[in-house]
């Protein structure tokens, strides 16, 4: 081999390595750098996870994935019992295990794959509705099965639905009141609160967030 041909390829690899430390430094390093930072400083929420805190500064959650509200599994139990001092979510897989929770616990995502007419989806149903319409009489107010909304029985596609409709959370207004020794007045105005209307006036379905609604919760019964 020539001195020359050394050279030339001691040149080639001298310009491959500092295009490979340039392309590192601004993709690898300058580039996330940028992303990040203009992330944080016009979508800090957002970018932080659409974190939900309550009053004390705790993070209990994000606005974006649901959770449940059950009571510690008993021995001999399937599945937990809900805790009726919360507001319930659709049924769902959730993340967590009980109360207004800051410990997770990652529960798999996925619907039930069942047709509309599959005779055990249907039974769900069923029981589902039976359930709320249970839980949620009280001494003074009784639910009727046709007060019953569709996402109080039924799951969404993924399982983690943050949101039910207002008419669900209406609907647990006076169970939530009563476990809680609250006025049902001041639970109503606190669903109010928490509803949020159609995006942009027309799109989607107006929603509570139910993380949001039971942190505000909290923090009234702690007041």
């Amino acid at each position: 081999m020539t001195n020359n041909t050394v050279s030339s390829t001691a040149r080639v690899l001298g310009a491959g390595l500092r295009a490979l430390l340039v392309l590192t430094l601004v993709c690898g390093v300058i580039y996330p750098l940028a992303v990040t930072g203009f992330a944080q400083a016009l979508f800090n929420d957002k970018a932080n996870g659409s974190e939900i805190k309550d009053k004390g500064g705790q993070v209990v959650g994000s606005s974006l994935i649901g959770q449940r509200y059950d009571l510690p599994l008993k021995e001999g139990e399937e599945s937990p019992a809900p805790d009726l001092k919360w507001f319930q979510p659709r049924p769902s897989n959730g993340l967590g295990t009980n109360s207004v929770n800051t410990q997770y616990s990652l529960i798999l995502s996925g619907a039930t794959n069942r047709s509309g007419d599959n005779e055990e989806l249907i039974q769900w149903v069923k029981d589902a509705k039976e359930a709320v319409v249970k839980d949620n009489s009280t001494a003074t107010y009784k639910v009727k099965p046709a007060d019953v909304p569709a996402d109080a029985v039924t799951s969404s596609g993924s399982g983690l639905d943050p949101d039910i409709s207002p008419a669900y959370a209406k609907l647990q207004v006076h169970r939530v009141a009563a476990k809680n020794g609250l006025d049902a007045k001041k639970v109503e105005d606190l669903v109010r609160d928490h509803t949020n209307g159609r995006l942009l006036g027309f799109m989607g379905e107006p929603r509570v967030n139910v993380l949001e609604l039971n942190t505000a919760l909290r923090n009234l019964t702690q007041d």
